[in-house]
């Protein structure tokens, strides 16, 4: 850790005009000081070139600061946009894409190029990041989710070794929600999920979901800042929570009960989001906790 001073420079140094207060941050460096943060991209973030590179600037300000963020993204636009131009229609079954031969290989292009992408607007910040895909160096092993949906995992083990040995090279890794079976078949996984699944085999301090809602909306459509997970299960039984936050909404309830101290549902298309949930009283979108 950096002398008060010389942090409260590279702090000041560090920080964007339109970010929280500086005053509360050296407290929450303290706090996340020797935990991990998961942090899932998603939505629109990733095809707006400036949504992106806020959030890559917020990431790179957490690793520069001492902190080990740890990003898997996601790519379902990217990927819709890619089948669209090859005419090729998706069905959906609860919310995930039914992945056939060809579908599960435009998945992986896609996610390979989101990955390269995101890497090297890393580096034009002066960080180092790590790629982790199927191809590479798989870290998540799943088995299949259902054979309706064809080529859509379920993750069964996180390869924790490999991530924490990159961990300690200080690079920053980027994972694809992918992962393979035990004959070494890929699978997509959906993106949330993925980061639960990994956020659950770190024991991370906090998991965000970054997308593309203010959080979990109450009854009057007014945002819930915080939420325990028995109080969002009652949620969605009463339908309040519904459609795409239901998936999204039960991985944070997972997380929590195995292990993750809180996961935030936080506004990806918000400047500095991520900024204000580790670094403010305030925090930003809905954090759910015991």
């Amino acid at each position: 850790m950096l002398s008060t001073e010389n942090l409260e420079n590279q702090i000041e140094q560090l920080w964007p005009d339109n970010g929280p207060s500086t005053k509360e941050v050296s407290k929450y460096l303290k706090k996340y000081q020797n935990e991990k943060i998961v942090i899932k991209c998603g939505g629109k973030v990733l095809l707006d070139s400036v949504l992106l590179d806020g959030m890559i600037g917020d990431i790179a300000i957490l690793r520069k600061l001492g902190l080990t963020p740890i990003l898997v993204h996601g790519g379902g636009l990217g990927i819709k946009k890619k089948l669209d131009e090859l005419n090729i229609e998706s069905k959906f079954i609860m919310g995930l894409r039914v992945t056939d031969e060809k579908i599960i290989t435009i998945v992986e292009e896609v996610m390979i190029e989101f990955n390269k992408k995101i890497i090297k607007a890393l580096e034009k910040k002066s960080c180092k990041a790590k790629s982790i895909t199927v191809k590479e160096n798989n870290i998540i092993h799943v088995e299949q989710e259902n054979k309706e949906l064809g080529y859509v995992g379920k993750p069964i083990k996180v390869n924790t070794d490999l991530l924490n040995d990159i961990l300690l090279t200080e690079f920053i890794p980027i994972i694809t929600p992918m992962g393979l079976d035990q004959e070494g078949q890929a699978y997509n996984i959906n993106a949330d999920t993925a980061a639960g699944a990994l956020a659950r085999s770190l024991k991370s301090r906090r998991l965000l979901l970054a997308t593309d809602v203010d959080g979990v909306l109450d009854e009057n459509e007014k945002l819930i800042s915080e939420i325990k997970p028995t109080e969002a299960e009652k949620l969605i039984n009463q339908q309040t929570i519904h459609g795409g936050m239901i998936p999204k909404v039960k991985t944070c309830i997972d997380a929590v009960n195995n292990g993750v101290r809180g996961v935030v549902i936080i506004d990806g298309r918000k400047p500095h989001s991520i900024l204000f949930e580790i670094f403010s009283d305030q925090g930003a979108g809905t954090l759910i906790r015991k």
